[in-house]
């Protein structure tokens, strides 16, 4: 296929665009431009792009005119993931603009992809879904590039260097104690205090790439590494925070690993629950499941977003929740 570049100066092969652009000689004053851009009312979304055509919308998707751009790009999204080989193609272009705007198209073309596919994830899952499955399936929809399986190796590792560490007859003092040791100490994952509520603290890539998160996201980790190890961990949603619980015939402890790996008894999660103003219900103490507890984390955010304003994300979330409450 004959690529044509808008870095080969906007003065490409006037020839071969004439057909294409005469649509669009109206461009800078016309309103009926953004309708026919518009990807509802396009019909030529149920077919490929020629080569005239994409050079056409190229050379438009770099002007300095917002609303052309913003038309544009609109246009190409139309086309969905169909034309995200063709837009690659321009990663080396010489020319900046080109570069930046053709990778933010891609990148939103692949969060529509993931976003379809954790929508599904949570509609066909029941309650005992994998939680690792979901929460890397969520971190796709903003991140879709992220090397889940490098991740996963990640968590392997962790997990590698704890197992000759940890005895099978130890008391659960001990087990957990190491463990906390390797996570808080060695590894330094930390609870973010300084910045509760960004919302890099609920996607569990972020949470691992920078050691720090919110206390939902940090026992994640911890029940991942467990897992991995056959520690009986589980998670416990109190009201306002988030704690996880080990239990064996050897004993029960509740381990606050926002605050680095704190070990509490019942009656001090139950305390919490006085000090926080919160009657202690049946539920309160009891495990949530994987289904519950990928609810939690699109709630938090659901609430994020809210509160920053981030309408299109705030829609995002509001489709999750629907999803996974069923």
């Amino acid at each position: 296929m004959t690529d044509f570049r808008v870095s080969e100066s906007r003065g490409i092969t006037f020839l071969y665009l004439r057909p294409y652009l005469n649509r669009f000689a109206n461009i800078r004053s016309s309103a009926s431009l953004v309708m026919a851009m518009n990807p509802q009312s396009s019909k030529e979304s149920a077919r490929p792009l020629l080569q005239t055509e994409q050079a056409a919308l190229i050379n438009l998707l770099i002007d300095d005119d917002p609303a052309i751009y913003h038309s544009i790009r609109e246009k190409i999204l139309s086309y969905g993931a169909d034309v995200i080989p063709w837009l690659r193609t321009f990663h080396l272009d010489s020319d900046p603009a080109t570069r930046r705007r053709t990778q933010e198209i891609i990148t939103t073309l692949e969060r529509q992809q993931f976003d379809s596919a954790f929508l599904g994830f949570c509609l066909k899952q029941g309650e005992d879904l994998d939680l690792e499955d979901g929460v890397f399936l969520l971190a796709r929809t903003q991140y879709p590039n992220i090397n889940v399986v490098a991740y996963r190796a990640l968590l392997d590792s962790f997990a590698q260097d704890l197992k000759a560490k940890i005895g099978l007859r130890n008391p659960p003092e001990t087990t957990l104690g190491t463990v906390n040791e390797h996570l808080f100490e060695h590894l330094t994952f930390r609870g973010n205090e300084e910045n509760y509520y960004d919302p890099e603290n609920s996607y569990l890539n972020r949470v691992m790439d920078r050691r720090i998160g919110n206390p939902i996201s940090i026992c994640i980790i911890y029940m991942l590494v467990a897992r991995r190890l056959g520690l009986p961990i589980t998670g416990i949603g109190l009201p306002g925070h988030f704690v996880c619980r080990f239990q064996s015939p050897m004993g029960e402890f509740y381990i606050d690993t926002f605050n680095r790996g704190k070990l509490l008894t019942k009656a001090d999660c139950i305390k919490f629950l006085h000090d926080s103003n919160h009657t202690l219900q049946e539920g309160h103490l009891i495990p949530l499941s994987p289904r519950r507890m990928l609810l939690r984390i699109c709630a938090n955010l659901h609430q994020i977003y809210s509160q920053t304003d981030l309408s299109p994300e705030v829609s995002r979330f509001q489709r999750y929740l629907v999803a996974l409450a069923k």
